[in-house]
């Protein structure tokens, strides 16, 4: 979510121990729901922010990667071009082919390895991007979990406003409900 004020989940907490004082055994239910529901909230808002940085380091893992696997994927070009010279160079200088032809060996050896290394990055790159689209789901799915808790929260207050009215406070523990089971998905999907 929004970057949220850290007293936010205290207020409404607040508010609701000022509603228990009514007496009304009611209300008392309602203000704890109130304050049950902004602790859990709380909690997955936090899940949340853990969840959108990791994604940014993944990402940023990922871009570094790909970074490493072009500069490794040109130096791999490169080597392949030299190789190239000193083939020709055995073909049009038989005076120097055996050195010419070491020299081709080398950077043909070099090549295959420059070629292993980048693959592996560029394997780095599809990994890190992957670990990157979990966490932005995770923190999606959390953003949506946070979202039906305040509005429980929110509708938990309709029933104090309206004194004894029982539907919006059973409305209100099924919003809770369904962000705690949307919170779970979100782990229990990857």
């Amino acid at each position: 979510m929004e970057d949220e004020s850290p007293l936010e989940h205290h207020e409404h907490a607040e508010h609701a121990e000022h509603a228990a004082h009514s007496g009304d055994p009611f209300i008392i239910r309602v203000s704890v729901t109130i304050a049950i529901l902004a602790v859990i909230a709380a909690g997955i808002s936090s899940l949340e922010n853990v969840e959108a940085g990791r994604a940014l380091a993944k990402l940023s893992e990922a871009n570094l990667s790909q970074n490493k696997a072009t500069d490794t994927w040109s130096y791999y070009q490169a080597q392949r071009v030299k190789k190239t010279i000193y083939d020709a160079l055995v073909l049009q200088t038989p005076e120097r082919a055996d050195e010419a032809g070491k020299q081709a060996k080398r950077y043909d050896e070099d090549s295959k390895k420059l070629e292993a290394e980048a693959r592996k990055l560029e394997s780095e790159v599809d990994g890190a991007q992957e670990e990157s689209r979990v966490h932005e789901h995770r923190h999606h799915r959390l953003t949506l979990a946070a979202t039906f808790l305040h509005v429980g929260i929110a509708v938990s207050t309709i029933a104090i406003i309206a004194r004894g009215q029982r539907w919006p406070w059973y409305v209100a523990l099924l919003l809770g409900l369904a962000g705690v089971v949307i919170a779970g998905t979100a782990y229990a999907l990857h």
